[in-house]
């Protein structure tokens, strides 16, 4: 198949789940015997330049102007779509899109919904074509979540139930334009098809490309740690972290715990953290995980807001790193709790869980060598990539 796909920005390097997800996904649907080509903004640190082949796909990294946030208030488009809509990307696209008849139209996440009227004028262009929506989320619930949450100003509470309902109607206008809607987990699924139910929706998880441990025992001289990995970029990301170490560090201090904080966040944000905290080193982006996750006894999955999957947690998984979570903050997963993962149904909880397991070493390692059982051989790219095609090919 032929597919031209337009992503938020170059995936590489991978700094976050979307990119992750995006960048993983098409490596994939072009192993499978796509050829695609790739629209996306070019990043700060973007390696690709525009017209590199890579197997089967050929990228187009665009610069495109920053745009703010406060600039979106008055765009019909959420923020996430209004930063992607620059005029370099829409010549790039349209070009790309009347070079030839395509077989699909890959709208990958909400960001690619500026891209809507364009995709309709190709058509009548150049004739019918499919449409696919890959979703990272179920937006209108997340986003609206994300508003409901929210602890700050009441300006900014307003101004995030307004990015709310602005990407609650761009989500649906890609649905209701759609010929096929891939979701990541099928709670999201179930969520798609109801609002249309005569368009087909796949479910596909992200895939696990990363390291593996094949033997770990935790042990008296593992140190007394918990970890949170992750990228704080996102609001919501921001927002479960302060809360959850609003309610776990001064117990974890107290107990003599340690827990570190690893991955990429705002510096001034990081600062801002360390002026409070005891018992919580805020390491920030590190060049790889695996040390710091060897070095702990358990993973933490604070998220009380935002929805999806949680791609850290195949990390944590394959890593060998029991987790504690939020309750249904790890939709998609083949973890129950007590026996492959702990789950509890609030911060303060979640805190005096980890406590409560943090020293019963055979508890942790069953609960590591039984999450990677369950885990193993189900999580691999490959079939992403053909699934999506065989998906892509009959809708």
């Amino acid at each position: 198949m032929r597919l031209l796909w337009l992503t938020w920005i170059d995936p590489a390097p991978e700094r976050d789940g979307q990119r992750i997800y995006s960048g993983r996904l098409i490596a994939a649907v072009g192993e499978a015997g796509a050829r695609i080509e790739v629209v996306c903004a070019a990043s700060a640190d973007s390696r690709r330049r525009p017209g590199q082949i890579e197997g089967g796909v050929r990228w187009w990294p665009i610069a495109a102007p920053p745009r703010s946030r406060a600039a979106s208030l008055a765009s019909t488009l959420p923020h996430v779509a209004h930063r992607s809509d620059a005029a370099t990307m829409r010549r790039r696209l349209a070009s790309l899109a009347r070079s030839e008849a395509w077989d699909a139209v890959v709208l990958d996440g909400l960001s690619s919904g500026w891209a809507l009227p364009l995709v309709d004028r190709v058509a009548r262009w150049r004739g019918p074509r499919r449409v696919v929506y890959v979703s990272h989320n179920h937006e209108e619930t997340t986003r609206a979540g994300l508003a409901r949450n929210f602890q700050g100003s009441p300006w900014m509470r307003a101004a995030l139930a307004h990015d709310a309902a602005k990407a609650r109607r761009l989500e649906r206008r890609m649905v209701d334009s759609a010929d096929l809607v891939t979701a990541i987990t099928a709670e999201d699924a179930a969520r798609f098809a109801a609002r249309r139910p005569d368009t087909p929706v796949l479910v596909l998880s992200p895939g696990y490309g990363g390291h593996r441990v094949a033997d770990r025992s935790i042990t008296a001289e593992t140190p007394r740690r918990a970890v949170i990995a992750g990228s704080f970029d996102w609001l919501a990301k921001r927002m479960n972290l302060v809360e959850f170490l609003a309610a776990a560090d001064a117990r974890f201090a107290d107990a003599g715990v340690e827990l570190q904080v690893v991955g990429n966040a705002d510096a001034e944000f990081l600062d801002g953290l360390r002026r409070g905290v005891r018992a919580t080193r805020l390491i920030g982006p590190v060049p790889a995980m695996e040390p710091y996750l060897a070095a702990a006894r358990l993973a933490i999955v604070p998220e009380r807001t935002g929805g999806g999957f949680k791609l850290k947690v195949l990390e944590y998984v394959f890593n060998r790193v029991p987790a504690a979570v939020i309750s249904g903050s790890i939709a998609g997963m083949p973890l129950e709790s007590p026996d492959t993962v702990l789950a509890f149904d609030s911060h303060g909880r979640l805190a005096d869980g980890v406590l409560e397991v943090i020293d019963d070493l055979p508890r942790l390692n069953r609960m590591q060598s039984r999450a990677y059982e369950v885990c193993a051989g189900r999580f691999d790219w490959r079939t992403r990539g053909e699934r999506f095609l065989a998906g892509a090919a009959s809708a």
